[in-house]
């Protein structure tokens, strides 16, 4: 068993950005805080799988060049090699929890 505290783990950029709440054996999962203005980051993956649950706020999930406005309560599955990118063009800040599996932490490529 492990068990971890969200507020204990710092977010990537500082106070946004990717925060990991598990790193494998078999799936990565955590957090991401999105500020007004900013984005994630168009990327992709060869092998991995990846799942958002939007907690907050009302980003936009830009799949292959489509946008998809998002709510609260919405969950999206991305397969590879769907490139994906969230976006917050409110001025609010966005929370999401996202799950990636295989755990595959290289299979990643930046668009």
């Amino acid at each position: 068993m492990e068990t971890v505290h969200e507020n204990d783990l710092d977010y990537r950029n500082g106070d946004w950005g990717v925060k990991y709440l598990f790193r494998g054996p078999k799936i990565e999962w955590g957090v991401i805080l999105i500020k007004p203005g900013k984005k994630l980051g168009a990327h992709y993956h060869d092998e991995v799988e990846e799942h958002f649950l939007i907690l907050e706020g009302h980003p936009t999930l830009v799949i292959d060049g489509e946008e998809h406005a998002c709510t609260p309560g919405q969950a999206w599955r991305i397969e590879a090699p769907h490139k994906h990118n969230l976006v917050n063009g409110t001025d609010g800040p966005v929370k999401v929890v996202f799950i990636k599996t295989p755990y595959l932490p290289k299979d990643k490529t930046d668009c």
